[in-house]
């Protein structure tokens, strides 16, 4: 009897499960972002975390629907006069959105009861999951949070909330992602301290552009300055111009001009990471690979936000941008898995009798 040594893969029903329920999170941030792109977050005025699963089914629970956006200040001041049929379209969007988020909360925590009944899930990834979960709790009760913000004195969503409700999407998306990488065993890769600290700096890196950007969306600002590289008739814009509010933080949060400004360098300076981050790694002769495809993505996306912004923020361009970015998030945070240390040693081997000596 011959014997070969493969390692075990018990985790593999539950990486298939985080994987798709990853992806389920990537398809509602980008339908959050048509949503937002269409003005359609605000056209659902109550939150009805059960009830509101169902939308209107009858001509009197559409008007019904009608007649309570109606109230808000966004209805009366920039869509005063819209039609039914018209307010069914951004209705679609929100909905599809929410709807999205109950999917997600569903697939999620069935299967997860289910693993815990079968048991094989370690005391670590259990903790891990279970935290998942709740900010995924929580992450529902900020995004109502968030449109609560235009229901009375807005006609939009605070761009704090929506920057705050979009950067915990993408959290918890990467946690999800982490916790696939670690559930397969991998040999550890001895790589220079150095190469760690970019990979890190990389991640939070990208998470700041990622903030800067739903800024940049909640106030509207890629429709303003569509010029590059200049902004503002100059690379870098006059000093009373971008610091004009006070306090002076401020403009970094509600001045038009600052808030493109920032997030335009922040993603030089993420171009300039990557790249650097690529070559050692290429030198290094470690996780090159992962680092390369990591430094292209970071290039789309900064080719993509350029294009989006010379042409006034069209959807398709919006949305693959957006695209991008959680591509960007993704491979950045496999590059710092790859390269972090593993408290564990590649699975025990199990034999599996493959043939009988002749």
């Amino acid at each position: 009897m011959t014997t070969i040594f493969a390692p075990t893969n018990p985790h593999r029903a539950a990486r298939w499960w985080l994987i798709s329920v990853a992806a389920l999170i990537a398809l509602m941030v980008l339908v959050g972002g048509a949503t937002r792109l269409t003005e359609s977050g605000l056209s659902i005025v109550e939150w009805k975390p059960v009830t509101g699963s169902v939308p209107p089914l009858s001509e009197a629970q559409w008007v019904e629907a009608f007649e309570a956006y109606k109230k808000i200040p966004q209805y009366r001041e920039l869509n005063a006069g819209m039609s039914l049929s018209e307010f069914k379209e951004i209705f679609w969007w929100e909905w599809s959105h929410r709807f999205l988020g109950r999917f997600i909360g569903v697939a999620y925590l069935l299967p997860f009861l289910f693993f815990l009944w079968r048991g094989g899930l370690s005391g670590e990834l259990k903790r891990r999951l279970w935290l998942l979960f709740a900010l995924g709790g929580l992450q529902g009760a900020v995004g109502w949070w968030m449109v609560a913000s235009g229901l009375t004195e807005r006609v939009e969503v605070s761009q704090y909330r929506l920057a705050t409700h979009l950067v915990l999407a993408l959290l918890i998306f990467a946690g999800i992602v982490w916790t696939v990488r670690r559930l397969k065993e991998r040999p550890q890769i001895i790589a220079p301290a150095r190469l760690r600290f970019t990979s890190v700096l990389l991640l939070i890196v990208t998470f700041v552009q990622i903030y800067f950007g739903a800024l940049v969306a909640g106030l509207r600002a890629g429709r303003a300055y569509n010029t590059w590289p200049q902004i503002d008739g100059a690379f870098i814009p006059a000093g009373d111009r971008l610091w004009f509010e006070t306090p002076w933080w401020r403009n970094m949060f509600d001045n038009v001009l600052t808030v493109q400004f920032e997030h335009r360098m922040t993603a030089y300076a993420l171009f300039v990471l990557a790249a650097l981050h690529a070559l050692d790694a290429v030198r290094s002769r470690t996780a090159a690979g992962g680092a390369l495809s990591l430094f292209a993505a970071v290039s789309l996306q900064a080719v993509l936000g350029i294009l989006t912004l010379l042409n006034q923020v069209p959807i398709d361009l919006a949305l693959s941008h957006q695209a991008i970015a959680i591509v960007v998030l993704t491979l950045a945070v496999m590059q710092v898995e790859r390269l972090a240390s593993r408290q564990s040693a590649q699975a025990q081997p199990r034999a599996v009798p493959v043939g009988q000596a002749g």
